[in-house]
Order: C-alpha cells, then sequence, then structure tokens
C-alpha cells in the first residue's frame, strides 16, 4: 500500500517532478541513487567487476545484488506509508538508496565504497535541499522577539512551529504550514516560525528537544497571552515524541483550525460573539480557569465552582 501510494503521488506530481531535476540538488541525489546501477551496467568498466552470477556474466546483478534491491523496496515502502508530500517520498528513496549504493559498492570492492562514501560527503557538504521560497503569511522569531511577540496581545492566538534547516522533515513541512497560513491568518489567529537550531535557548524554554532522535522536529504549539494551550507532536514521560503525522487535514482537526479562524473573522468585524472562543490546556498541568479568545479568563463564582 506505501509503494502504491508513494508511485501515484510521484506520477501526480511528475510535472513538478520534471522541474525539480533541473536543480543541483535533485539532479546529483539522482545520479548517486542510481550510481551502482550505472556501474554495473557500463560496457568497459562492468567487465572488471567481480560477480557471483553462474553464467560469469559481470555486467548483470548478481542473486545477492538484487536481495539487497528488493530489501531496500521493502523499507522505502515502510517509510513512506507516514511520508506526506512528494519531496519526503523522494527523500526517503534517496536516502536508503545511497545506504544500499555503499553496501553494494564495498561487496564489489573496498575501494569503489570508499570512493562513494567520500562522494556522499562532499555532496552532503556542497549541496543543501532548496528551501521553500513559495507565498506565506508568517511571521519568522528570534530568540529576542519572541516571547515579547507572543505576550503583546492576549487576544491574539499564535501557532508556532519550531524547525531547525537541517531536518529533511521540516523541510518537507514548509510548505503545508505556508499554505495553511496563507488560508488562515486574520487579526487573531497569526502563524510563527523560530529556527531552534539557530536559536537554541528557544527549544529549552518551550521544551523542544532538537535531537534528531527525539523526533520532536517540527513541533507546532498553539499558544495565546503566551501560554501553551497544544503541542504536536506530544512528548511522553521518557521526552519521546508521539508519533503524529504532519498533514493540513490533521492540523486543521486537532488544532480546530475552523472554528478559530470563523471566531476571529466575526471579532475582526465587530459583530458580537454569542460563545466566546475557548482554547483548553492538554496534560495534567493544564488550569481550571480557560482563557477566551478575547484574552481575559471567564471568572466563576464559588457557588458555581
Amino acid at each position: 500500500m506505501g509503494l502504491i501510494t508513494g508511485l501515484f503521488a510521484i506520477f501526480y506530481h511528475l510535472p513538478r517532478i520534471y522541474k525539480w531535476f533541473f536543480r543541483p540538488y535533485y539532479f546529483l541525489s539522482l545520479l548517486m541513487t542510481l550510481a551502482f546501477a550505472l556501474v554495473r551496467n557500463c560496457p568497459g568498466l562492468c567487465e572488471h567487476l567481480p560477480s557471483q552470477r553462474e553464467d560469469g556474466n559481470s555486467c548483470a546483478f548478481d542473486w545477492r545484488e538484487v536481495e539487497i534491491l528488493m530489501f531496500l523496496s521493502a523499507i522505502v515502502m515502510m517509510k513512506n506509508r507516514r511520508a506526506v508530500t512528494v519531496e519526503q517520498h523522494l527523500g526517503n528513496i534517496f536516502l536508503f538508496s545511497k545506504v544500499a549504493n555503499v553496501v553494494l559498492f564495498f561487496r564489489v570492492d573496498l575501494r569503489l565504497g570508499l570512493l562513494y562514501i567520500m562522494l556522499c560527503v562532499v555532496f552532503l557538504i556542497a549541496c543543501k535541499p532548496p528551501v521553500y521560497m513559495g507565498p506565506e503569511y508568517i511571521t519568522y522569531f528570534s530568540d529576542t522577539t519572541i516571547d515579547e511577540e507572543l505576550q503583546r496581545d492576549g487576544r491574539v492566538t499564535w501557532i508556532v512551529e519550531f524547525y531547525a534547516n537541517w531536518s529533511p522533515e521540516c523541510q518537507s513541512f514548509a510548505p503545508i504550514f505556508a499554505e495553511l497560513s496563507l488560508k488562515y491568518s486574520c487579526i487573531n489567529l497569526k502563524f510563527g516560525k523560530v529556527d531552534i537550531g539557530q536559536y537554541g535557548e528557544v527549544a529549552t524554554r518551550y521544551r523542544i528537544n532538537p535531537s534528531p532522535l527525539s523526533k520532536q522536529l517540527p513541533s507546532l504549539l498553539l499558544l495565546q497571552g503566551g501560554r501553551e494551550f497544544m503541542r504536536r507532536p506530544q512528548v511522553d514521560n521518557k521526552g519521546r515524541a508521539v508519533a503524529w503525522s504532519f498533514t493540513e487535514e490533521n492540523i486543521i482537526r486537532e488544532f480546530n483550525l475552523n472554528e478559530i479562524f470563523k471566531k476571529c473573522k466575526k471579532h475582526s468585524k465587530g459583530e458580537k460573539v454569542e460563545e466566546p472562543m475557548e482554547l483548553q490546556e492538554e496534560g495534567p498541568d493544564a488550569e481550571e480557569e480557560p482563557i477566551s479568545l478575547d484574552g481575559t479568563k471567564e471568572q466563576e463564582s464559588k457557588k458555581d465552582k
């Protein structure tokens, strides 16, 4: 099922992918992915490579290489089940194909394996994934501006993404977050981003572990008046992120964006809102008194309590 979904996504976005391969990062990634296949089938070079085929044909895959490629396909299928964007599908294919190429080259010749690893290191240093440069309505924070901006107006609800430029998951999520900002931004609902790879102190203050092993990047926080009401992914008691898919549908549903946006539009038009939007905090540390969209705490009498 994961393979079918991945192939469908790739074919659906084929015109877009075609343009990507004119960019150095994707073009070189494709060459690195096909490196062993090109070497194994290159006339004049493949004749000098060892092979375990019974017919002695060194210009075709032997049975062990076919097994490795089948195992690679299974791994890519499993990883692509959680992939959301085409960038994530291609990223998984590129990453695990390079790992398979390392194994295949080392089987053939130690020197070829070392040469391929050197090329991968040079590629990693010299070629960075293209950063999303499309339209968006997002405020970018620094370590000195984030707290002041989030606490400036208690009526404003913020959805803030904590990301790092080196994270492939964050890069894949960038166009989704930008699309949400264009659809739902209004006077009392705003979107922001902060690079915790650059501002590590911000990650500490908002209890986000930037380590790749923690699986907490990207992290989305719903805040109002400087208070956190929701975050995705959630983190368990051991500090590990609970698996969560960063799709547009999941974010709209979990963060209740349609309802918040509806209330914000009524506020911006000056209409009377009969039931003010309340943001309920998650977790055991949640306070009893919710904060409404206009930033005021709802007072309850002692009798009601």
